[in-house]
């Protein structure tokens, strides 16, 4: 789109147009030092973003940290490969573990999350969070039916590492967000991989 346009012509095309240079003009903006990297992982790049940024809190690369994830559909390429590959709901509504499911609906979105270390400091922030992460992990599925689909037994291993990593049960998990790809493939394995713990 850039590219067609007036714009494509400017000395910032370049930069602007670059998922690698989106962080860091963000740091630039802000004036913050440290790790600073642009993931794409399709549906998981904001949970990988804050899986390492988790880690370099944990290993003292720095005392707080913002990772960001967002989502924006810019013209119909995007869309013409979900539909040919039938991920794509028909009237474009997610029906997640429904029996109704019959593909996704894509939106867009940005979500930022501001964290900071346990020990970095007292501020009110910090006395008083939102919310504590206490454990998180990332993996990939390997070989599984198909590039896009799931791999149960892969997921339920990274679930029960990351259970004992931050020494919990499946009992004291109270609720759950998974990805759902509102797919009769996907939902089953999805579900079942959450659910095999308990």
């Amino acid at each position: 789109v850039l590219s067609r346009s007036p714009a494509g012509r400017s000395v910032y095309a370049a930069t602007g147009a670059s998922c690698a240079v989106t962080c860091g003009r963000v740091s630039f903006v802000l004036g913050l030092h440290g790790p600073c990297a642009s993931y794409d992982t399709a549906c998981s790049a904001s949970l990988v973003a804050a899986h390492i940024a988790s880690v370099a809190l944990a290993d003292s690369e720095c005392d707080q940290c913002i990772s960001a994830g967002v989502s924006i559909s810019v013209g119909m390429f995007s869309y013409a490969g979900i539909a040919a590959a039938s991920m794509s709901s028909i009237d474009g509504r997610c029906k997640t573990l429904d029996v109704s499911a019959d593909g996704y609906g894509k939106g867009e979105c940005c979500g930022v999350v501001h964290a900071t270390a346990p020990n970095a400091g007292s501020s009110e922030e910090t006395l008083n969070p939102s919310a504590l992460l206490i454990g998180s992990g990332v993996n990939q599925d390997g070989r599984s039916s198909s590039l896009t689909a799931p791999n149960g037994p892969s997921q339920q291993a990274l679930i029960a590492s990351v259970l004992s990593s931050s020494r919990i049960s499946a009992s004291d998990v109270s609720h759950l967000e998974m990805h759902g790809t509102g797919t009769s493939l996907g939902d089953p394995i999805e579900a079942v991989s959450y659910t095999h713990l308990r």
